[in-house]
């Protein structure tokens, strides 16, 4: 080795043990040792609110969706059962996000946030998305969830009397998403995955180095394994019971998911563009324009009820319980079905992205689940394996978080056989949705929130390399 070589190297070298010293050192300290101890006494209180605010929402949509339609003597909800409930919705919310601090929360096509929420805003968090969710909403609870954790663990500092500095507010909010979130997933993994990447920890050097690691993990585990052996009160976490059994993969498989990836990438950033578009649409009269936009995505699930037969609520909802019908009789869905589908939640996602408050997750799981079950027919392409790549490349599209969408397609699918396809499809898609143009920021709606003190700005999402969503 060279001088020149030993001087290049030295640097690095000694940054190392620089490191290590620095991390223990603040191990080591008891403010953060006390940091620590309070996070995870304030997880015992915010996982509880957590609790009881996805009971209510579960206990509302049955009532709207199920109790309300069959005291009036139906077995399902009729077609245009959708339009009065989110022309309601969409008036509240209108009045919630121009009345109350806080704006009702983040608009759901800004993508997920981990700060920026007070403990003076929480109000117009949980009420906006009580009146949204519940009603028709084509989103789901992940972002009032994290919003909620995280005003409930700056309020409980407050109550305590902790000081508030810039890193003890960064650290209380994510602690309290975290713990908040972790309930909806059912999986603490998930929640820490995702909590992670939309606090934008490393910036895009973590995205850099990260991408090219999962990408050859994807293909290393199909060459090593020959391509196929693989060893009270309910607040539902999201989870599927796929009702066939898991095939071995093989080369149709693969090749057909980086072709899914590809197309679904375009097709999400063409609907979240599309709620970008509707959240500049209704800045302009958040009242007017948030019920006019709620109303037209009631006619989307009324559309897809008129044409299919089938309960206007496979589109008027997170898509949660669709999801879970999907996976477990894949086959019960015709093509028309299939289809109508796709377009009027596609529409109505776009639409309540930019208008209800919700979360992107649960709507793009189901997306990409059913693109997945439309194209299973293809030569070479397994049912299983098309709904894992399609879940895979939508989430990713619709959050920009790939290694999150791993994490949860996995365990939602809670097979380890997919992660193959599944790593090969977030990835794929990322990097298609990362080349496509960038829309210019959300604007703002709704009355201003005291900002948590000494919060640093909040990053989403669309704090991935790119920017927004």
């Amino acid at each position: 080795m060279t001088a020149s070589d030993h001087r290049s190297a030295g640097p690095s070298e000694a940054t190392q043990p620089e490191e290590a010293d620095r991390l223990g050192e603040l191990l080591r300290s008891p403010g953060y040792f006390k940091a620590l101890v309070f996070c995870a006494l304030i997880g015992v209180p915010v996982s509880l609110v957590a609790f009881w605010f996805l009971v209510a929402l579960h206990k509302l949509e049955h009532v709207m969706w199920d109790g309300l339609p069959q005291a009036l003597g139906w077995d399902v909800p009729p077609w245009w059962w959708p339009l009065p409930l989110l022309l309601v919705a969409g008036t509240t919310v209108g009045l919630v996000v121009t009345r109350l601090p806080g704006g009702g929360g983040h608009i759901p096509a800004s993508g997920l946030h981990t700060g920026g929420v007070s403990p003076g805003a929480l109000p117009g968090v949980i009420l906006a998305a009580l009146l949204s969710l519940p009603l028709g909403a084509t989103l789901g609870p992940e972002a009032p969830l994290i919003a909620l954790g995280g005003g409930l663990a700056l309020l409980f500092r407050d109550l305590a009397r902790v000081p508030a500095t810039a890193k003890s507010t960064a650290l209380l909010g994510a602690a309290g998403a975290a713990a908040a979130v972790a309930v909806i997933f059912g999986s603490p993994l998930v929640a820490a995955v995702m909590l992670i990447e939309v606090a934008g920890v490393g910036g895009p050097q973590l995205f850099a180095v990260m991408l090219p690691a999962l990408l050859s993990s994807g293909v290393g585990a199909l060459v090593f394994t020959g391509f196929g052996r693989w060893t009270g009160f309910d607040a539902p976490s999201l989870s599927v019971k796929v009702g066939l059994p898991v095939p071995r993969l093989d080369t149709g498989d693969v090749v057909w998911a980086v072709l899914m990836a590809v197309a679904i990438g375009v097709l999400v950033h063409l609907i979240m563009r599309g709620g970008q578009l509707t959240a500049r649409f209704v800045a302009k009269r958040p009242i007017a324009h948030t019920t006019l936009c709620a109303l037209a995505a009631g006619v989307c699930a009324a559309v897809y009820a008129l044409t299919t037969g089938r309960s206007p609520a496979n589109v008027a909802s997170s898509g949660q319980g669709t999801l879970s019908q999907l996976a477990a009789d894949p086959h019960g869905w015709g093509v028309g079905a299939l289809i109508a589908v796709l377009l009027c939640t596609g529409v109505a996602y776009s639409l309540c992205l930019g208008s209800l408050r919700g979360g992107p997750v649960f709507p793009s799981l189901f997306l990409g689940a059913a693109v997945g079950v439309l194209l299973a027919p293809l030569p070479g392409l397994g049912v299983v394996p098309a709904m894992a790549a399609g879940m895979a490349a939508s989430t990713t599209s619709a959050l920009r978080l790939p290694v999150s969408s791993i994490v949860l397609v996995v365990l939602v699918l809670d097979s380890v056989a997919m992660t193959p396809v599944v790593i090969l499809a977030a990835v794929v898609a990322f990097v298609t949705t990362q080349l496509l143009p960038r829309a210019s920021a959300v604007p703002p709606v709704g009355k201003p929130a005291e900002p948590p003190a000494a919060t640093p700005p909040a990053t989403g999402a669309s704090g991935a390399p790119g920017g927004s969503v």
